[in-house]
This record gives structure tokens, C-alpha cells and sequence, in this order.
């Protein structure tokens, strides 16, 4: 099976002057997001949906049954719908649809195979990619974890990488170079429900491991393969767990209602944000690391400052529970995922 790879300023003053000059650089205005659309169909639900974004924030994938919407981001409309398809397959259930290059997505999902003369028989998980300006399949197929006993099963976008457990192995596979690669750790028995990699692939955060009585996420360090520290003063299990883009950060959310940001590499508690009513599934940082948003049962997106944890905004289009948030990249919008509603947000220009 695949299995894949770790991997302002001061002005001087002037001799020919008799005065300072100073200029100071004023903090760039918060954001403000505005409702743009609501689209039937999903993100993926139980993994960051961050790359359901192409990489130059033009366009949003949403599942939508057995095709794929490419939403327009400038004009708030759908402007292409995909119908991936594959020989002696039907009942294809995508799981998500995620940019790993401007021109493709990675297609994660499983189906039934019907071939003639055979039994019907379901399959593992399948991976593909499908180029998506000419609506076609661009390499072979995928069988993912087909050896059996492999959970959970994440895409991992921060670092572009597809992950799965079994038997104390973290598997890791690289779509776009098909390098494969995995991280033994001799301390982890039992299966981890939720598992994070920072994007230099020095640490590992495990949550929801079977038999842990505790709440709080496990520190690895990835190059000892240790078990190093624990993120202290969670009251219920963590749904999400995600690290800003330059590593030194984490976001948890918690079903106690509660986001928290950490440092990474000193593993301290920074802030704990207030304001969600019951479980928040999903935070995530934006990609400059000035943002949170939170997403959660009370089906509201809560927009934070990540420097102080200020609240911002609350977004309340939904009318479902929200289970995964994510930024595009460039920042200005944000899409959330219910089971069968995408909600999706954009800032002024």
C-alpha cells in the first residue's frame, strides 16, 4: 500500500537637520468577512479542508455526491463542476478534493467495483488525481492502506502529505512525488484518533490515543522518536489540532467549547479563547499567522486576533454545525463545511 514521506524601522537621523524623524508603520487593519455564498455539498470532515483551496485562491472544491464543484472565488459562482469516473467503479463517495498543484487535485474516496463475471465488493480507501481544467484522471489509481487495519487515514495539507496509523507506524505518502516514508514510535501502542505534524516535520502531536485517560495532546519530538511533553488543560477531547505555517504556534480545539494557542517550542499555554456555546470541531490559523477561526457545534465561525486572542467576528450564516474551517492562502476567504453546506466568507479587498 502507499505509504509516504517525513520529511516600523527608525529613520537615522540627518547630520544636515536639526530634528528626528521617525515613521511609523500602522498595524494593518483586521479584516472584515462578509457572507459570499452557500454552496450544497462538503469539505472534508474529519481533516483539514485547507486545500480545497487552489493555490492561488481563485477557486474552492466541494464535493457535491459523485461530482466536484469548482467554485469561483471573484464572482461567488460555481464555475465548473468535475465528474470523476473510473472503470468497473460505481457509488463513488468522496471523502475531499485537494489542490496539490494549480492544475490538479488529489481525489480521496471509495466505491464499489463491479466487474463483469465477479461479486460485487466494496473497496479501501482510493486515492487519484484529476486534472481539473480538462476533467480527466492523471495517473493510475491508488489503493490506500488495502492491507487492512490502517485509522485513521488524514490528509495532511500543511505539508502535502496523505497519513495513516497501524500498529505504531505512521505512514506517510507524497501525492505529487509518490515518495513514501514512515515514523516508528516504539512508545505509541495504541491507536491515535488525531495526529498533526508541524510544517518542518520536527514535532508530532498525538490526541484521542485509546487507553490515554488524559485529554491533552502528546509532544513527539519526530527525530527522537520520543514522547517529549503533553499541551496541559484540556477538559475534553481535542477535535483539531493545527500549527501555524511558521511552526511555532498550535491551535486546539476542544469539545469543553474552547480554543487554545500554544507555543510550539516551548509548549506553553498563550491564550485560551472564550466564546463558542458546546463543542468547537475545528480551528486553524491563516496563513500570515495573524487569524484564527474556529468552527462549531453552535454553527457559528468565530474570527480571532492570534496575537491576543481578541474576538473579532462570528459568523452565524450556517444553520448546521460546523465541523472543519480553513483560510485560503492568500487570507480573504474563509469556507466552513457542514455535512452538506459549505459556507464561505470573503474580506474587503
Amino acid at each position: 500500500m502507499l505509504t509516504a514521506c517525513l520529511f516600523a524601522c527608525l529613520l537615522p537621523a540627518s547630520a544636515m537637520i536639526a530634528y528626528q524623524a521617525e515613521t511609523v508603520t500602522a498595524p494593518p487593519s483586521e479584516p472584515v468577512f462578509a457572507s459570499r455564498a452557500s454552496i450544497e455539498g462538503h469539505l472534508a470532515l474529519t481533516y483539514s479542508p485547507a486545500a480545497a483551496f487552489s493555490p492561488d485562491s481563485r477557486r474552492l472544491a466541494v464535493i457535491s455526491g459523485e461530482k466536484i464543484k469548482l467554485m469561483d472565488l471573484s464572482s461567488g459562482d460555481v464555475a465548473k463542476v468535475l465528474k470523476p469516473h473510473l472503470k468497473d467503479l460505481t457509488d463513488f463517495v468522496m471523502d475531499s478534493a485537494n489542490f496539490i498543484s494549480p492544475t490538479r487535485v488529489l481525489i480521496l474516496g471509495r466505491g464499489t467495483v463491479r466487474a463483469k463475471g465477479e461479486p460485487e465488493r466494496g473497496t479501501p480507501l482510493l486515492a487519484l488525481q484529476w486534472v481539473v481544467d480538462e476533467d480527466r484522471q492523471f495517473d493510475k489509481l491508488y489503493m490506500v492502506g488495502g492491507g487492512g487495519g490502517f485509522s485513521p487515514i488524514l490528509y495532511l495539507p500543511h505539508i502535502g502529505r496523505l497519513a495513516m496509523y497501524k500498529a505504531g507506524t505512521i505512514s506517510l505518502w507524497n501525492p505529487n512525488s509518490n515518495r513514501e516514508g514512515a515514523l516508528t514510535l516504539a512508545e505509541l501502542a495504541h491507536k491515535p484518533g488525531l495526529f498533526a505534524f508541524s510544517p518542518d516535520g520536527h514535532w508530532l502531536l498525538l490526541a484521542r490515543v485509546e487507553g490515554n485517560a488524559s485529554a491533552d495532546p502528546i509532544v513527539v519530538d519526530v527525530q527522537q522518536k520520543k514522547f517529549v511533553d503533553v499541551l496541559q488543560g484540556h477538559r475534553g477531547g481535542v477535535l483539531s489540532m493545527n500549527f501555524s505555517r511558521d511552526g511555532r504556534r498550535v491551535v486546539t480545539a476542544c469539545e469543553d467549547g474552547e480554543v487554545r494557542v500554544w507555543s510550539a517550542p516551548d509548549r506553553k499555554l498563550l491564550q485560551t479563547l472564550h466564546g463558542h456555546v458546546g463543542p468547537v470541531h475545528w480551528a486553524d490559523f491563516s496563513g500570515d499567522g495573524r487569524l484564527i477561526a474556529s468552527a462549531g457545534e453552535d454553527k457559528t465561525v468565530r474570527v480571532w486576533r492570534a496575537e491576543d486572542g481578541h474576538p473579532l467576528q462570528t459568523l452565524e450564516e450556517s444553520h448546521h454545525p460546523l465541523l472543519t474551517v480553513a483560510f485560503s492562502r492568500d487570507g480573504r476567504t474563509i469556507a466552513a463545511s457542514a455535512e452538506e453546506t459549505v459556507q464561505v466568507w470573503e474580506s474587503a479587498p
